[in-house]
């Protein structure tokens, strides 16, 4: 059966993201003794001044996503993880389309048809800023296997995620890339 808990914290100081994680989310950013962890740095693309880290971490049987961004324009922003690790590009197409290795249609996360990179869309704060936890049991950190998040990009697009135009949910340009790297 598959998880998948979504946790947001718009526009949030981290420390408030950490007690709303102790009133019953789990904060597993600090790595779980020894548990794989995966980190991604978010650096701006197209001009943007987005940046931010995406910290991935195995937790039993799932993995804790804990996203904070800044330097984003307020409003809602999609939020994808993509196929390559590449953030290379000025404008990020360097990190490919959607991870997508169960060859899904795009679409909202826990749907009828739904990339395994469609996670969520974030609503981004007048300061700029955005958290978001994730609870799945759909990825896995450094195992090599199809659902394994590393060498991955995680992506911060311009505007929303309509969950349903194929392939990319017409989520405009790319502002925000970073490639996911196993850290523990």
């Amino acid at each position: 059966m598959a998880c998948f808990v979504l946790v947001f914290f718009f526009g949030c100081a981290a420390e408030d993201a950490h007690d709303a994680a102790a009133d019953g989310a789990h904060d597993e950013t600090a790595g779980d003794g020894g548990q794989p962890q995966a980190v991604a740095t978010i650096e701006p693309r197209n001009d943007s001044g987005v940046s931010g880290t995406a910290t991935f971490t195995a937790s039993g049987e799932q993995v804790v996503l804990t996203l904070s961004i800044a330097g984003a324009t307020p409003g809602e922003h999609a939020f994808h993880l993509h196929e390559i690790g590449d953030c290379s590009a000025p404008d990020g197409t360097s990190a490919g389309g959607h991870w997508n290795p169960t060859g899904q249609d795009h679409g909202q996360w826990g749907g009828a048809a739904f990339h395994l990179g469609d996670v969520a869309n974030l609503d981004v704060g007048e300061d700029g800023s955005a958290t978001l936890t994730v609870a799945t049991n759909l990825w896995s950190i450094g195992t090599g296997d199809d659902t394994d998040v590393v060498g991955r990009s995680v992506i911060v697009h311009a505007g929303v995620d309509d969950f349903s135009t194929q392939p990319t949910g017409a989520a405009g340009g790319r502002i925000g890339c970073g490639v996911i790297q196993q850290t523990q």
